[in-house]
Parts: structure tokens; sequence; C-alpha cells
């Protein structure tokens, strides 16, 4: 979603337009994420209730967070950088830094739909459900603090738990109604993203990987199959791979893999609105037909194996929560990298090459934030001027 947004973007300039990805259009987190358009909720990631949450989660391999037991200097200064910002004031600085991107989020899709992108949005409302107050007390605070900051998020408490997904169980006996916010299919979007691209007369290569980005004057790039491309401007949108392009030109933040898994499940009746169990750390949409549901946060290696366990611990938590969904019948398990920084901001602008550029570091909100940060970064890249939202995303920082 990042890498095309700002494709789309720079052709809106004029620029000729060659896109490499080493697997294929919304091969990784583009595919498998929930598909949740919510600005509202685009929060940072560390907060104080991790202290409670994060020695539990250490001791406990089901846990919706997860750091595997090992020796790894990299990932143990990682967890302890991002652990550093688990309180409020770390919070509030994170937040301030997103608010103003996220205010323009959702108008980013509304551009490119109307540029030709052959896909959809909709609007919710998105049901955040708890078995008891006590569960909702996180959820609450963490509304306030974005409303705080200058977000309208309108939401409302459902007298019915069951008003508008009766999937729910006797067990949810709190729910919030919770609008302005929007869903889409990420996948099929990301793919009408890209024909829009091509059609506009840029070029995609997939199934090649780029091993260097060089750079003195005028970019090089360097391809796995022994191909070398020069360009004007080169911008690495690689995700949670982004460090191996980007750390040799002076991009020195750690990003982590903060990876997510989902799958698909039948239901009886349609469900026609997003779910979000915050307790269970569960994010669920309706995807072509099915119900998907998305979840954890698990501190590996991007290319690590899949690990099934993770689906199973999914699945106990949300046969609790909901009634007339096929769990007999899991399809689409999957696993994406998410790239996170330790400070809760991405990495978007200039690296110390000349003409080299990055766009990474969303964390979990690579979706909702891609198209503004396509239009950001291809207006610094053709203008030379830097908007003020940006600063806090400086890559050198």
């Amino acid at each position: 979603m990042v890498g095309l947004s700002v494709a789309w973007h720079l052709q809106e300039f004029g620029h000729e337009i060659t896109v490499i990805d080493r697997a294929g259009v919304a091969a990784g987190s583009s595919w498998g994420n929930a598909g949740w358009l919510t600005p509202g909720k685009s929060i940072p990631l560390s907060n104080s209730s991790l202290w409670a949450y994060g020695p539990q989660a250490l001791f406990d391999p089901d846990a919706a967070m997860s750091v595997p037991p090992r020796v790894d200097l990299k990932l143990w200064e990682f967890c302890a950088r991002f652990m550093a910002r688990a309180h409020q004031k770390a919070w509030d600085d994170t937040m301030a830094g997103l608010t103003p991107i996220d205010v323009i989020a959702l108008a980013g899709f509304d551009e490119l739909i109307d540029g030709g992108v052959e896909s959809w949005t909709q609007e919710g409302p998105f049901v955040v459900a708890f078995e008891d107050e006590k569960q909702s007390k996180g959820f609450l605070e963490e509304i306030e603090g974005a409303r705080r900051h200058g977000q309208d998020i309108p939401f409302e408490r459902l007298a019915d738990p069951r008003e508008l997904v009766t999937q729910l169980s006797d067990r949810a006996t709190v729910a919030y109604r919770l609008d302005g916010q929007r869903f889409f299919e990420p996948a099929p979007f990301v793919e009408a993203l890209a024909t829009a691209v091509e059609k506009r007369g840029g070029v995609i290569k997939t199934g090649v990987r780029v091993e260097s980005v060089n750079s003195t004057r005028a970019p090089v790039v360097e391809l796995s199959n022994g191909e070398f491309l020069t360009a004007d401007t080169v911008v690495i949108a690689t995700g949670a791979w982004l460090p191996q392009l980007a750390k040799p030109l002076g991009v020195k933040q750690m990003v982590q893999a903060g990876r997510g898994y989902s799958f698909t499940v039948d239901t009886e009746e349609p469900v026609k609105y997003p779910v979000y169990l915050p307790h269970e750390r569960l994010a669920c949409t309706p995807y072509q037909g099915r119900f998907r549901i998305a979840g954890t946060m698990e501190f590996r290696g991007p290319d690590e194996p899949f690990q099934p366990r993770r689906i199973q611990a999914m699945v106990s938590h949300a046969k609790r929560m909901f009634r007339g969904l096929d769990f007999e019948d899991l399809q689409d398990q999957w696993v994406g990298s998410r790239p996170v920084t330790p400070d809760g901001l991405p990495l978007i602008g200039e690296t110390k090459a000349p003409n080299v550029f990055v766009a990474g570091g969303h964390g979990m909100w690579g979706m909702v934030l891609g198209p503004a940060t396509g239009k950001l970064l291809a207006r610094q890249i053709v203008t030379g001027e830097q908007d003020p939202m940006m600063k806090r995303f400086d890559p050198l920082r």
C-alpha cells in the first residue's frame, strides 16, 4: 500500500515509475491484515498498560503479544526501547506526531478512487465488545486520548451488545458503536492500485529482489538477477525489511517485524460490520463473503516460519466471544510482518544518499496511512519542500 501510493502520486507529477517487488503485489502485510481504515485507532502501540501485560506475555506462549525467549541482542534492544516509551508522556508525544496525518488519512483513499483506482471503502460502524465494564477501561482511555489530540471520533454505548452483530456471544455484556471509520478488502484494493499505476504507464517488476541501493549523484539499484537500474529518484518502501537497504544510507532507527496473523471463517448469517475485541486483541472484518479474524503482535524476524500455535490461540479467544462461526474450517491462514519502530512514528523522507528516500515503519497503520504518506512524500520529492507534519517522521532522527 505504501509503496504503490508513493508511485501513484509521483505519476500525478508526471514521473515515470518502476516498482520492484520481490514477491508480488499485496504479497506481504498488505494482503492478510484486518482491512481497517481507522485513523481514530491509529495510536501509539506502546502505552503504560504494557508494564502489567508485557511480563505476563513473556511467559505465556499464547499471549496476544509474543516475544520468543531467545538470545537475540537486537530484539531485546528493540524491546527495551519500545518499553521505555510505555508511559503517558511518551504516548502523548507520539500521538501528537501521528494526529495530523491521521486527520487526512481517509481523504487519501477518496483521492485514489476518484483518480481511477477501481475499488471501494465502506463506512462502519465498528462494534467494540467486552465481557464486562472493567475490560472497557483501556479502550475508553485510548479514544479519549485521540480526541484530546484533535480527532473527531463519534462513539456511543449500545443498549443491546448484539444490536448490530448478532454473532456476539452472551459473554459480551458491554459494547460500543464506533463511527467515523471505514473498512475495505485490502488485497483487492492494493491490486486495483497496482493496476491503476500500470494503466498510467508504470512498470511493475515482481519476483526479483533489490540487493542494494547506492547513490553518489544518480541512484543505482542492484537486483537479485544481476541487473542494475539507474533512476532519478529511489523510494525504499520495503516494510519490515527496510533496514537491509536503508541502514547503509544513514537510516539508523530500528525497525522490528511485529508479525500479525489472520484467517477467515464461514458464518451462519453474514456479519455486516467489523468487530473489535480489545481484551482479546482481535480485529474482525467481513471479507469476500467470509469473516476475517486478525490479531497478535509477534516480535520475530520477518522471514521466520509461520507459527500455527498463534492461530490456535486466536481461535480459542474468538470462540469465547462469538457464536454461529465455523471454526472447523479455517481458511486463508496467514502471517505478515508489520514494520514497528521503537517510538511509534513512521520513517518518511530523505536518507543521507542523494535522491534516495524511505517510506515505512508505520507499524500497524501502514494501510490507513499509506495514501496520505504517498501524497506527502511525492510532493516533497518533487518540490523539495517538507510538509510540517512530516518533520516528526524524519528517517534520520
